[in-house]
């Protein structure tokens, strides 16, 4: 049936305020024009990630009720551990209080200056903490992934060829290989079973340990089922552990798969390394059986982790996704294709070519988006994966300039995704005067969260 169905019923709102353009305006100038600056108050519609703001379910919120807040050997935490291990199949279950400060622990263990860590594509916050390590994050997208406007049923797939030269070049300076499902910096693109065993078998070959970045295993399984010979009706559960039985470990953001606001884990099957992680658990999130999350925390995920296996929950989540791209598509908008996991990507480069790569058009088109209409997306472009040279100080631009509309779990009904649609398709329609932005200021590092732009004049 053509009709979005949401698997579950509505029991409690929040009510979302309108503002006007003159305050939104203001609300621009004051943030220095960056929308992770904006007051969340401010926003209509929330696109700019689907980490964490996502609505937990009746069971999350029941399960929450008998959370053990003990310091050591909480109840909550054997729930949690059995869950992951079920799932993920992982001896060593660390929770962290978030995915970034497992890919910290992670990197801090086995990442030395000198090092080289391949992915399909890293995202921000891994590439950023493998690199305080100091070693090299470097990014092996398939070649599909290149023609943004193609159609392909996994672009998110690591280029084998290229691994397999990595590995042989780097011999004994690879810590780790890491594939991240769905590839998000790609495009929210997922990764063939495929492709993970052949990955599995170049790094087994070679002795190399390989990881997953495991945030949106849920939907990855998803693709496989609906596209990938060999798994239509196979369960998502019975995907997911053969997902996960190629790799030697992962790293877990539970505000996406998890469906829960806060917290993450870190599972590997090595002995050795699970110890030296846990004492860095223990000196910068917390003791091994809580790292850093309160009990009621671990039984929201516990719980969260099987919902996010549920084939009506997928269904309804990826038809949702698909709907928004495919309007978007009709109308002319440029995005990647075919539509992601958990987000649609608009080609911001093709969609607005009167603005140079050095005037971030990314940053531009999502500026202009919550101006016309009060939609907050995010740029994944030169702003966020752009880099400036430590000697000439130039900036070096991203391979491509796309603004995010990523769709928080259980949140948005279908008419509040028409209103996206409609916003858009009114921007795109003047869309010749929207205008770059210059950089002002800006950190050494994850510049994105919180530089600050002004606009290029029009005389410039």
């Amino acid at each position: 049936m053509p009709t979005i169905f949401e698997p579950f019923r509505i029991k409690t709102v929040e009510p979302i305020q309108r503002t006007t353009r003159a305050e939104r305006e203001r609300f621009l100038a004051e943030a220095g024009y960056n929308l992770f600056k904006l007051p969340a108050a401010a926003i209509l519609i929330d696109l700019l990630t689907d980490s964490g703001t996502g609505a937990m379910s009746a069971e999350q919120w029941a399960a929450m009720m008998r959370g053990d807040e003990s310091y050591a050997g909480s109840d909550s935490f054997s729930r949690f551990e059995r869950a992951v291990q079920d799932i993920y199949g992982f001896e060593h279950v660390i929770p962290t209080h978030q995915g970034r400060a497992a890919e910290r622990i992670l990197a801090a263990t086995l990442c030395r200056p000198g090092h080289v860590v391949p992915n399909n594509t890293h995202f921000d916050t891994t590439r950023a903490n493998i690199e305080a390590a100091g070693a090299v994050a470097l990014d092996l997208p398939c070649r599909e992934s290149h023609d943004l406007s193609a159609v392909h049923p996994f672009k998110g797939n690591i280029d084998l060829e290229a691994l397999e030269r990595v590995l042989d070049d780097n011999s004994g300076a690879i810590p780790f290989v890491m594939v991240t499902i769905t590839n998000n910096g790609g495009g929210g693109q997922p990764v063939s079973m495929a492709n993970l065993e052949a990955t599995s078998r170049l790094c087994r070959d070679r002795g190399v340990p390989f990881y997953l970045d495991a945030c949106r295993f849920a939907e990855n399984a998803y693709f496989i089922q609906r596209r990938e010979s060999g798994y239509a009706g196979k369960p998502l559960i019975e995907i997911a552990r053969e997902m996960f039985a190629l790799a030697d470990g992962c790293t877990m953001s539970a505000k996406k798969d998890g469906m829960a606001n806060i917290g993450g884990f870190l599972c590997t099957n090595d002995d050795e390394v699970s110890a030296q992680e846990e004492e860095l658990l223990i000196l910068t999130e917390g003791f091994p059986t809580y790292g850093g999350l309160a009990g009621r925390d671990l039984e929201a995920i516990a719980v969260g982790l099987y919902e996010a296996l549920d084939p009506e929950y997928q269904r309804y989540r990826h038809a949702s996704i698909k709907y928004l791209g495919d309007r978007l598509a009709e109308a002319g908008v440029a995005i990647v294709q075919p539509p992601g996991g958990h987000a649609i990507y608009i080609d911001a480069a093709a969609s607005l070519p009167h603005i140079p790569r050095s005037e971030f058009p990314g940053q531009a088109l999502a500026v202009a988006l919550y101006l016309a209409g009060g939609v907050r997306s995010v740029e994944i472009g030169s702003v966020m994966l752009g880099r400036r040279d430590p000697e000439t100080g130039e900036e070096i631009p991203a391979e491509n300039e796309l603004v995010r509309l990523a769709i928080p779990r259980r949140v948005y009904t279908q008419s509040h995704i028409d209103y996206v649609i409609e916003t858009i398709v009114e921007l795109f329609a003047a869309r010749g005067s929207i205008h770059g932005f210059r950089l002002v200021d800006q950190p050494a590092g994850l510049r994105h969260f919180s530089a600050a732009f002004e606009p290029v004049s029009v005389e410039a």
